[in-house]
């Protein structure tokens, strides 16, 4: 297993400095670059439209969606759409896909925020009819929630037999579907209260990773598949490099009181990556031994604050 890190793409000012600053990422040894698929709580970007303009400014940074809401895409439009940006990227997408979650983007757009196992069926359809859309021939799918029939042929892929697909969750029902489907699974706290806060902090405490771990395994064993064949991918909602381990006790002391949880709930988390780079280069070979998570992305959807502090972490362990 080598290290990938993926970070969020900067954000969108004028196309010439965005362009530079993706090029920077991708010379700093980043694999890939996300974008988040919300459209209210400070997210301001469509993910395809920015990641094809992504693929335009770089050679080799792959591009990811972070995840596209299911409840916004249609799968057909999803398949489209990869088809598209696996073409524009020269094979460089990696297609995220989650339930959806944040109650505002439903508000916002006048949408049914149906209960997660509603939501989640819907997810697990949706990646059917998108796997099935990807296959070559004629595809019909009869389901509770997508009617589909597609005599024609379809265009192929760059990437053979599609682009990786990642899924993330936080929930047990989300996480077996991604053992069984996903070739990248995205371990992220549960997201049933259709917002961040102190219960996701809580969610991504080790114990919880561990168990969410489990729910991994399981889906790989219903869906009979080897575990090698899956990336285990966490987000990180906490990331800060300090120039000492002083300056990060404190840091993770002052942060876990504002969060209401004990310092030692932070620094144990496999979610939370503060402290010098020497430090956390050991920490992330010590957490790859103990939960196997390699597709290691340093942020939690939003532009890191001062993502060059990052270079030297990214520079000693990307590719290892």
């Amino acid at each position: 297993m080598s290290f990938r890190f993926v970070v969020t793409a900067p954000v969108l000012s004028d196309v010439r400095s965005w362009g530079d600053e993706l090029r920077r990422l991708e010379g700093a040894g980043f694999d890939a670059v996300g974008v988040a698929d919300h459209f209210t709580g400070g997210w301001t970007v469509e993910p395809v439209a920015a990641l094809a303009a992504a693929a335009m400014a770089t050679t080799t940074l792959r591009l990811q969606t972070s995840v596209l809401g299911n409840d916004y895409r249609h799968p057909v439009l999803v398949h489209r759409s990869a088809v598209t940006l696996d073409a524009v990227s020269e094979g460089r997408l990696i297609l995220g896909l989650g339930a959806g979650w944040l109650r505002s983007d439903y508000e916002a757009a006048g949408l049914v925020l149906d209960p997660p196992g509603v939501r989640v069926a819907r997810l697990e359809e949706a990646v059917a009819v998108i796997k099935g859309l990807f296959a070559p021939g004629p595809f019909h799918h009869e389901g509770n929630h997508y009617r589909i029939r597609a005599d024609t042929d379809r265009p192929a892929c760059v990437q053979v037999p599609r682009p990786p697909l990642l899924l993330g969750g936080g929930s047990p029902r989300v996480l077996r579907l991604a053992g069984r489907e996903a070739d990248v699974v995205s371990v992220v706290a549960s997201l049933r209260a259709g917002a961040l806060g102190a219960a996701a902090v809580a969610d991504l405490a080790a114990e919880r990773v561990v168990e969410k771990l489990g729910w991994v395994r399981q889906g790989l064993a219903e869906g009979g598949r080897d575990p090698a064949a899956v990336t285990l991918s966490i987000n990180h909602w906490l990331v800060r490099i300090t120039s000492t381990e002083a300056e990060a006790a404190a840091f993770l002391e002052r942060t876990a009181g504002r969060q209401g949880v004990a310092p030692q709930v932070l620094a144990d988390s496999p979610a939370v990556l503060v402290g010098t780079v020497p430090r956390l280069a050991e920490l992330l070979v010590e957490r790859r031994e103990r939960y196997g998570f390699e597709h290691l992305q340093l942020d939690a959807g939003f532009p890191p604050a001062d993502v060059a502090a990052l270079f030297p972490l990214v520079g000693r362990l990307a590719g290892t």
